[in-house]
C-alpha cells in the first residue's frame, strides 16, 4: 500500500474519532441527593478536537496538490495539530466552577458535592490525536516518494492563446 493511502486512512480515522469525541459524553456530573445526572458532550466542553480534525484533513488534502517541500511543511503542521489534540484529550477536565458555568443547575453551592465521571469522548480524542500525529509524521518522512499532481489540464506554454481558441472552435481539447 502506498504511503499516501496510509496517510489518507489515518486522516479519515482521525476525523471520525475526533468528530465523535465532540458528540459523545466527555464528562458526567452527578450532583447527588436524587437530582438527575448531567452529561456534557465534548463539543460543550471544548471545540478543539473537532477543529483540529477539520484543519488536519484540509492540510492532508492540500498535500495532494503541493510539491515535496510544502508537503513536508504541511505534514509537520498536521503532526502539530495531532499533538494539540492529544494534549487537549489529556488535560481538559472541567472543575466545579466550569461545570456551574456550563450548567447552572450545578451551581457553586452543589459543585463541591458533584461526582464527576469521565466519558468515552476523551479517549476517542486521544486516539484521533495519535492518528493525526502519525499521519503528519508519515507525510514528513515519505513526502519525496509521493506521486506528483497531474499536469493533464495544464496548457502548453508554447501555444499562443489564439491557437488554443482555434482548437476549441475546431472541437479539440487544447489541454490534451
Amino acid at each position: 500500500m502506498r504511503f499516501q493511502r496510509i496517510v489518507d486512512l489515518l486522516a479519515v480515522a482521525a476525523l471520525v474519532l475526533l468528530g465523535l469525541s465532540g458528540y459523545l459524553t466527555w464528562v458526567s456530573a452527578d450532583p447527588g441527593n436524587g437530582r438527575q445526572a448531567v452529561h456534557l458532550n465534548g463539543y460543550t466542553i471544548t471545540k478543539a478536537p473537532v477543529t483540529f480534525a477539520l484543519a488536519g484533513v484540509i492540510a492532508v488534502v492540500v498535500t495532494k496538490l503541493a510539491g515535496t517541500a510544502l508537503r513536508r511543511v504541511l505534514g509537520g503542521l498536521v503532526a502539530l495539530l495531532g499533538v494539540g489534540a492529544v494534549v487537549v484529550a489529556l488535560t481538559v477536565r472541567p472543575d466545579g466552577a466550569e461545570l456551574s458555568r456550563l450548567r447552572p443547575e450545578l451551581s457553586d453551592v452543589v459543585a463541591n458535592q458533584v461526582t464527576q465521571t469521565l466519558g468515552p469522548a476523551p479517549w476517542l480524542a486521544l486516539a484521533g490525536g495519535i492518528a493525526l500525529t502519525a499521519a503528519g509524521l508519515l507525510t514528513v518522512l515519505t513526502a519525496q516518494g509521493w506521486r506528483r499532481p497531474s499536469r493533464r489540464y495544464e496548457r502548453d506554454p508554447g501555444a499562443a492563446p489564439a491557437d488554443q481558441w482555434k482548437a476549441i472552435d475546431a472541437g479539440e481539447d487544447p489541454t490534451l
